[in-house]
């Protein structure tokens, strides 16, 4: 399971923010029933706010991809949205060449015993001749 979701070609983080949780509590010990433990209260909170965030971004990609004749390769199945939604985590190759692109965008920064042009694109090239 990922905590991560994609919205418009970036990861976006899917769990509650600190602040959120922490009304959750608030509301609890607020509650009139105490019937239910605040674990128990904070899951439930936390399960229908994820299916909402879910639910809003299944609603983007559909009004992208799915509803509009423009995008008739999008599978009529599931597929493609399963696939929009949990996307795979990138490959070690393809987080080397993040990693890669990020110190290269950073040199200007780094001390001169930092990487140089050289060495970004000897690396990056031994890097895109390997499988994924």
């Amino acid at each position: 399971m990922t905590n991560q979701f994609v919205d418009a070609n970036k990861m976006v983080p899917i769990t509650p923010p600190p602040e959120l949780l922490a009304r959750w509590e608030e509301d609890w010990h607020h509650a009139k029933v105490k019937h239910v433990q605040l674990e128990d209260h904070i899951a439930t909170q936390a399960a229908r706010w994820g299916a909402d965030q879910q639910l809003e971004q299944d609603a983007k990609w559909l009004d992208t991809n799915a509803l509009y004749t423009r995008n008739l390769t999008v599978s009529p199945s599931g597929d493609a949205l399963r696939q929009a939604m949990r996307p795979k985590p990138p490959s070690l190759k393809e987080q080397a060449l993040a990693a890669l692109q990020e110190a290269a965008f950073q040199a200007d920064d780094c001390p001169p015993e930092g990487i140089s042009d050289a060495q970004v694109d000897l690396i990056r090239r031994a890097l895109e001749q390997l499988d994924d």
